[in-house]
């Protein structure tokens, strides 16, 4: 079944050419390489257009380059809908242009995936990769909520082939199903940054079963070793207008996750807040994201209008 099965790598880039070329070369250097990678520029304005055309590395590669900068969510729906519609994806690889996949990151992820499906008889939704930063630490950043609430069938199942049952993950090296996605869609391009992929993977994994593994690993080069609470300056907007749209607007958790989580979005925007040198703007944040999240995200369609032209994957049911 892994040899068989056609994967296709998703990456979004946005003025970090050289960090896109280690992710490419850690995509190229895999024990198992991907059957095509989409790679949709948000026009960069950095040479990364000129160096993709240029391009004559060993993947096989679809570039996209788009108009106006849509976002890491954007191109993902862009993307996405690439692999599926145009490259007969049976799973879809998505990472962000500052991931650099370990050689074994999507081998180990698939072979997880056919031995939970022979051990349990239901084939995950996805696998997500282990996410260090550049010194082999955790990410704080990428850190997964587990599956609360997971029988012990299901937890001893997932330990038996070296998985953990998790509920959601970041966009930094996640194999989907593409099963899933025709059944639930695409991400919310109108998130631009942030919790884009938290709505997307809650939203595929509240029915279905989602692992991630240690023996698939990513390295995450961000600037700084932190998670978003680490003074995110003006993109708390962000955080703040989609936290609130995927607790009010999204299907993607139940209500008492919506619950559980607000409380902890609270409190985690409030120490964050009090910690920072920063704190007009981030306050300045806060209260135009709440003011935005009051209107529900526009469509997909409206979002790419005169950018990018959608086709027939399903918009995100509400």
């Amino acid at each position: 079944m892994t040899s068989q099965a056609v994967v296709v790598a998703v990456v979004v880039t946005y003025n970090r050419r050289e960090l896109l070329q280690t992710t490419l070369a850690g995509i190229a250097a895999g024990t198992r390489v991907p059957d095509a990678v989409v790679v949709v520029d948000n026009a960069s304005t950095d040479g990364t257009a000129e160096y993709l055309r240029e391009y004559e590395g060993p993947l096989a590669t679809d570039i996209v380059t788009l108009t106006a900068n849509v976002g890491g969510a954007g191109g993902f729906v862009v993307g996405m809908e690439r692999a599926l519609l145009d490259h007969g994806a049976d799973h879809v690889w998505i990472m962000d242009d500052d991931t650099e996949p370990q050689p074994g990151a999507l081998a180990e992820a698939l072979d997880v995936s056919t031995a939970y499906q022979q051990e349990t008889g239901d084939t995950p939704a996805f696998i997500a990769s282990r996410v260090v930063w550049t010194d082999g630490r955790e990410h704080p950043m990428n850190r997964m909520r587990p599956r609360m609430g997971a029988s012990e069938n299901a937890r001893n199942a997932a330990a038996r082939v070296g998985a953990t049952q998790i509920r959601s993950a970041s966009f930094v090296s996640v194999l989907i199903r593409a099963e899933e996605i025709r059944k639930y869609g695409l991400p919310i391009a109108d998130y631009f940054i942030w919790n884009d992929d938290l709505e997307y993977t809650a939203r595929v994994s509240r029915r279905g079963t989602a692992l991630t593994t240690e023996a698939s690993v990513a390295n995450h080069h961000t600037k700084v070793f932190g998670d978003a609470g680490a003074d995110p300056g003006p993109r708390f907007y962000y955080e703040v207008r989609n936290k609130l749209w995927v607790y009010t607007r999204s299907s993607a958790l139940a209500p008492w996750e919506k619950v559980l989580f607000t409380g902890a979005s609270l409190r985690n925007w409030t120490r964050t807040i009090a910690a920072s040198p920063n704190r007009k703007v981030l306050l300045g944040g806060l209260l135009k994201g709440l003011r935005h999240s009051l209107k529900a995200p526009r469509s997909n369609a409206q979002v790419l209008e005169g950018i990018y032209a959608l086709r027939n994957v399903q918009e995100p049911a509400s």
